[in-house]
Formats: C-alpha cells, structure tokens, sequence
C-alpha cells in the first residue's frame, strides 16, 4: 500500500456537523485519538468570511494535525477555500462527498455529487490546486443509491489527481444512516486503489472496528456518532487496535473533560451560545455514562442539566451528578 506525505492514521474522529467543533476535537486527541477532522464549512461562506463557518475550521487545543472538511458545489468555491485553508496553515484538507442532509445534497453538494462524476471531478481538481501541495483527502458514500455504487470509480481518479487518502461510508446517500453499513462493499475502492482507504459507518467499538477492518479490508476505521459523550473511544480503538491496553477514564476524569469542553465552548462561541452548543455534548455524556442507573433517572439528569443558562450552575450540577455515580460506581 502507498501513503502519500505521511502515514496515514488509522483511527480518525468522523467530521460531524454541529459536533466536532475545536472543543470537542480538544477532548478527543486529550484521550489519545490519532486524527481529528473539523465540522465541514463550505467553501463559498469561507470565502464569505461568514463568522460561524471560519469558527468551524478552528485549530484545536493539543496534539494532531489540523484538518478541515470541505464543502462546495461549484470547482471556484473549493479552489478558493482550499486556497484560503492553505493560507491559514491547515495540514490537511478533506474534501466532503459524503454528507446526506437534505440541506446539503438539495444544494447538489456533499453526497449529492456523486450523481455527477464530472462535476465531482471537477471539485477534486479544484480543491488539489488550490491546496497548492497542502495533502487533501476525500470522503464519500458507497454512491448515490444502490444502482450507482460508483465510490471506486471516483476514488480511481482520486488518486490520479493526487488525493492523498480516501474515506468511504459503507452506505449509500438514500440510506442516510438508517439500516447497517455494508462494509464488505468498502472492499471495492479498497481493491481499485494504492492509496489508504477508511472504513466508517457503524464503528462503536474496538470489535466492531476488528470486524469493519476485516471485512473491507481498509486501513483504517472512522468513529463518527460513537465518540458522542464518549470522547475518548476513538483513542480506546486505536490502542486496542494496536495490542495496548487502555484504561477508560475514571468518572473523576471524564466529568473534568465535560468542564474543560463546556468552558472551551464558552470561549468559543460566548457564554450563552457555547452552553447551548454544548447541550448535546452533556446529554451524551449523561446517557453514555457507565454506572447501573435507569432511564428515568438519565431522562431527569439530561433535562435539569440542559435547561441551566449559567456556566458556573452548570458545572455545579453536573459535578453533583457525577459525585453521585461515583459513589454509585465504588
């Protein structure tokens, strides 16, 4: 197998809307995860300067590389955002042709391009030139539906163009996320290409990840929707993956991850809007929480945690509902 530039990771952070904003990318690379990759912008707001799409392309705090996902439905608008995330000092550049929100693919961006090859190619040769030898990669769906599974024609030209690195979501965008992803069908642009390919779709955990690994034969996996309120399972993978061991966090340890994420969101956004972006981020946490505690009882937790419009509240009652599971825990 060929990797271009650098090796490539094996365990990556999946681009998720309104969630893999820099605070939470933060937590994830804290607990170990190899490669994280931001919210996708698109590339004609960049090019607007619109002040929460260049939020979404933030650095984040702490190890890896620095990578943005991009959108665009015209070659301008991705040559030029790729010229702008160049500019800024990105490391690396993810081109989005797999996104299946109605927002998106109604705009004939995302998934939507994979319906039409030539402007699909026409976006990878955009985002190479304007990348100006920045390493971009590409993630897409297996096709449009299943009467046009085309992801290895596109990932051949890929590679030709010179993609460093392709991620294939094992549906097709007219599954959203509904049924299982076909991971065997991964194996596909696997076998059509020398460049490393990324299983994602449907991975939450190290045996799932084995199986995912297995079954596409891919290099590497993606953690999207999983690492929801569990921000360190991508690096949990990733040493399993390798043979290490790894020690999920202590209660302790992931209540002063929730703080550090609500404060960082705080200075991201503001006081009022970071809390309310961080909600989802809680009310995952609380769910995902491993003690012996019913619905009921998360149902309360998540909705008096997620009504507090006070930072200092917030993380008061939160601490209170850790130290009980603490105890709950011993």
């Amino acid at each position: 197998m060929r990797v271009h530039n650098n090796q490539a990771e094996r365990v990556w952070l999946a681009p998720m809307s309104g969630s893999t904003d820099a605070a939470f990318r933060r937590q994830a690379v804290r607990f170990g995860c190899p490669a994280v990759v931001s919210e996708m912008v698109a590339g004609e707001t960049l090019v607007a300067a619109r002040p929460d799409m260049v939020r979404r392309t933030c650095r984040h705090e702490g190890r890896g590389r620095w990578i943005v996902q991009l959108a665009a439905r015209r070659p301008e608008d991705m040559r030029k955002g790729a010229e702008l995330l160049t500019e800024a000092g990105v490391d690396q550049i993810d081109i989005n042709m797999g996104c299946p929100s109605r927002q998106v693919t109604g705009g004939s961006s995302g998934s939507a391009l994979m319906r039409e090859p030539a402007l699909a190619k026409a976006i990878i040769d955009a985002a190479i030139e304007g990348g100006q030898g920045t390493p971009v990669s590409l993630k897409m769906r297996l096709g449009w539906d299943r009467e046009q599974l085309n992801a290895p024609d596109l990932a051949r030209y890929a590679e030709q163009a010179g993609i460093v690195m392709v991620t294939v979501h094992g549906r097709t965008r007219c599954q959203f996320y509904k049924g299982h992803a076909d991971w065997q069908r991964i194996a596909d642009t696997v076998s059509a290409i020398s460049l490393p390919v990324i299983a994602n779709g449907d991975i939450c955990s190290t045996p799932s990840a084995r199986a995912a690994l297995t079954q596409s034969a891919a290099y590497g996996v993606m953690i999207g929707r999983a690492a929801m309120g569990r921000p360190w399972l991508p690096g949990q993978i990733a040493a399993e993956l390798s043979g290490q061991a790894y020690e999920v966090p202590s209660l302790s340890e992931q209540l002063d991850s929730l703080i550090e994420q609500i404060e960082d969101s705080q200075s991201l956004y503001g006081k009022t809007l970071g809390l309310r972006i961080v909600r989802k981020h809680i009310s995952a946490a609380i769910d995902k929480l491993d003690v012996p505690l019913s619905e009921a009882h998360r149902r309360r937790a998540r909705s008096m945690a997620c009504q507090i419009e006070e930072g200092a509240t917030l993380i008061s009652t939160l601490s209170d509902i850790f130290l009980e599971q603490r105890g709950v825990a011993a």
